[in-house]
């Protein structure tokens, strides 16, 4: 076989095993998601579809598959059938350069940083072109909605980031991990607090999860820009969301807390298979920021939208710049683990 034949279906068959993957984390993070808040909530949650419940996502799937796609008379069927994937594809396609394991990243690329900005800012189209392609006026309002809000955090978290390119020296997602190898006390999360915390909230804001879920305000807009679709072609979009939950939760677990490296690195008296890195402990802390993500949506109260522009407009982007001049004081003085 000619070499690009191979590399196609290599690169083929990765793609395929880690769409499978993220799609399969995705189907059971709803009934994690399920079962945690009806914890919270002292309820028990879905237990009855195969043992403890573990059959219910595959129930969700079916239920969704049968259901008729409804579309409006009025639409532009084109664009309305179009929106869905345009929400879904960046977020399934971000995962190409993420680093999984120790060398390995489908394609690991110097711009990887650049590339997930790029992909990130074009979900938002898929939300747009659907609040305006059903002709409703529910669906455009929180399709203007969804934009304005993606909008303000979309620059907070790129300036957090600039942050996390200042400490590391690169672009490239496996050399910002390696940045941070050495010890826990490396990791960028110790030095740059703030901005971890701007970029983790501003991902929660742009993923629309409670409690930035304004956009699909139940008791305002009748669910926003998705009000009109049904069946798959609003599963693509439930897809969509859920996957940016898990592509946030692993990029803020590569940028601010070393990605697959282990917390025990420095440890010499620790075991050695606890102290080497891996794919077990980017899980690990993937797993972790999406409980916060599930502990949001039991908790917090849903903000006003004056209060959520607001908060990424007069606060987060502030302090950002503010912490940006820090580092700079930081890096002139040889003050953190870059200073080696």
């Amino acid at each position: 076989m000619p070499e690009w034949i191979r590399a196609v279906v290599f690169y083929g068959v990765v793609a395929l095993i880690l769409f499978i993957s993220v799609i399969l984390t995705m189907a059971f993070l709803t009934l994690a998601e399920r079962r945690v808040i009806g914890s919270i909530q002292a309820r028990i949650g879905p237990n009855r579809v195969g043992p403890g419940g573990l059959l219910q996502p595959f129930a969700d799937v079916l239920k969704l598959m049968l259901k008729e796609i409804v579309i409006p008379t009025a639409s532009n069927k084109f664009l309305f059938i179009i929106a869905p994937l345009l929400a879904v594809i960046p977020a399934l396609a971000a995962w190409a350069v993420v680093p999984l394991w120790p060398g390995f990243a489908v394609a690991d690329i110097n711009a990887g940083l650049l590339y997930l900005l790029a992909l990130s800012s074009a979900g938002v189209y898929g939300v747009i072109l659907a609040g305006w392609a059903t002709n409703s006026k529910y669906a455009f309002l929180g399709a203007m909605r969804a934009a304005a809000q993606m909008v303000a955090y979309e620059i907070a978290m790129g300036f957090a980031l600039v942050g996390v390119v200042m400490a590391a020296g690169s672009l490239n997602l496996g050399d910002i991990i390696d940045r941070q190898a050495g010890s826990h006390f490396s990791y960028f999360f110790w030095w740059m607090i703030p901005l971890f915390v701007v970029y983790f909230i501003s991902g929660v804001a742009e993923t629309n999860r409670a409690p930035f879920d304004v956009v699909e305000g139940e008791s305002e807009i009748v669910a926003g820009f998705h009000v009109e679709y049904s069946g798959m072609a609003f599963a693509v979009f439930f897809v969509a969301e859920y996957v940016n939950m898990i592509l946030i939760s692993a990029l803020t677990s590569i940028f601010f807390f070393g990605g697959w490296l282990s917390p025990f690195e420095s440890w010499s008296f620790m075991p050695e298979f606890l102290r080497a890195g891996g794919f077990h402990w980017l899980f690990l802390k993937i797993s972790f920021f999406l409980f916060c993500y599930l502990w949001f949506r039991a908790t917090f109260p849903r903000y006003r939208y004056d209060q959520i522009m607001r908060l990424g407009w007069k606060v987060f982007i502030p302090v950002t710049l503010v912490w940006l001049a820090v580092l700079g004081v930081f890096f002139a003085y040889d003050i953190g683990p870059w200073s080696k």
